[in-house]
Order: structure tokens, then sequence, then C-alpha cells
């Protein structure tokens, strides 16, 4: 089981998931995000109910002088990260047209160069011990096309099958993880409240069941995790279908 676990994105969500079920399997986490107050929160209920270590590091991720700050604990010899879970993310409309140009080169930013800077950071410590593991949380969107954000988690989705090949056989693993709509807070930063967000309920899937779903996969050294049969089955169909009718249907939600 690995020792220690820095997880992105973990305020909420799935990274505060992904931090829930590590620190129950017996690693100590580093909990980045933002927002200090939702991360302290964290650390107490994990120390509490695990026993285990959770550190927080408050950090914007886009911003270089708050990222190095990560970037340096990741690369911190003394205090190795033996898994890494890139998940820090948001979406945008995706009538790209209307979208602000800054808010748009921002989050392709959070979801391709911080990802890329945060496993540069990482990878040395990890080819040295010939151990590791990562995680980039994708999405199905990354899959097929839909929007910027599709295009961005693509490239994730691309880069992660890379480098499985390129290191897996020095002892590191790297993962994507693709998930579908999962109940998180994800849509309400949107603006969506619960059961606006136009998506039909078959197609919900839980956080708890996501992580859990992800960290067999990465335990595997699977290059691409689909959490759950019925997207599996989703994107196996996107890939003999039109592009016209894949865009619509994922088109689908907002």
């Amino acid at each position: 089981m690995t020792r220690t676990a820095v997880i992105t994105g973990a305020s909420s969500g799935l990274g505060a998931e992904f931090a829930r079920q590590l620190a129950a399997r017996g690693a100590d986490v580093v909990l980045v995000a933002r927002d200090e107050a939702a991360l302290t929160a964290l650390a107490a209920e994990i120390t509490a109910t695990t026993g285990r270590r959770a550190d927080v590091l408050v950090s914007d991720l886009v911003e270089p002088e708050q990222r190095a700050r990560v970037e340096a604990r990741l690369s911190d010899a003394t205090a190795p990260v033996d898994l890494l879970v890139n998940n820090a993310g948001y979406g945008l409309p995706l009538a790209f047209e209307s979208n602000d140009v800054e808010d748009e080169a921002r989050h392709l930013a959070l979801h391709v160069e911080v990802p890329m800077r945060l496993t540069h950071a990482v990878l040395p410590a990890m080819l040295a011990r010939g151990a590791g593991r990562i995680v980039n949380v994708a999405s199905v969107a990354g899959l097929m096309p839909r929007g910027t954000y599709g295009a961005a988690k693509g490239w994730l989705v691309s880069f992660s099958r890379w480098a499985n090949v390129a290191y897996r056989d020095h002892g590191v693993t790297v993962t994507a993880v693709c998930p579908g709509f999962v109940h998180t807070n994800f849509h309400e930063r949107l603006g969506l409240p619960p059961g606006e967000e136009g998506v039909p309920g078959w197609m919900w899937l839980n956080a708890p069941a996501v992580v859990a779903e992800a960290l067999r996969d990465a335990a595997r050294g699977r290059p691409v995790s689909i959490p759950s049969r019925r997207y599996r089955i989703l994107v196996a169909l996107s890939r003999v279908l039109p592009d016209r009718l894949v865009i619509a249907a994922a088109s689908r939600g907002r």
C-alpha cells in the first residue's frame, strides 16, 4: 500500500473521496486545493476516522508561485510521495464562442499544464525508487468530443496511456480515470442546482464507487479506467458511430 498520497482538488467531490479511501487503506495524505477551510475540515475528519496523517497544502495551482510549493513537496526526496492524484478541475459552458477566452485559457492550464508539471515534478523520485503510481482524473468526455473540457481531458488520457507504457517497466504506472456524470458539487459550481443538469438518472454515478474502481484499476496498472459498465458500453459505441451522433449524445447535460 502507498505510504503517502498527494491529492489535488481535494476540498470536495472526487478529490475528497480519493483522500478518504486512500487514508482508509493506510496512506498518509497531502490535501491540495484553494479552500483552506474545507481542506482543514477534511484533514480533521480523516485523522479522526482513520488515524492517518493529513496535511493541508493550500494552493491555486494555476498561479506559478503557489504551484511551486506543491511541486517542491512532490519532489522532496526526504518525504517521498508514493501516489499522486491529479484531480483538480472544473467545467465551463459548452458554448465556446460565448465563453471568455481568458476563462478558457485558465481552464486549459488547470486541466493540461498543471497535471503535466506535477507529474514532471514527482516522476524523478519515483523512478529513482523504482515504484510509484500516478492517477490522472480525466473524464469520459475525454474519449468523445465534448467542447474544450473534453479536448483537455483527451490530452490527459493520451498522455497517461503513453506514460504508462514509458514508465511501467521502471516501476511507475500512470492511469487516466474517465468517469461519467458523478454526484458531486461539480455542476453546482457551474450554477446548476441538483436536478437541473439535464442528465437522465441512469447516467449518474456515486463518488465512492467511482473512486474504489479507479483505485483497483490503478493498482492493476491499467492505463485507462472507465468506472461502470454502462459507460464502458457508451465509449465502445462512440468509436463506431458518426461524429455527429456522438457529439449530439455527448452534449446532453451541462
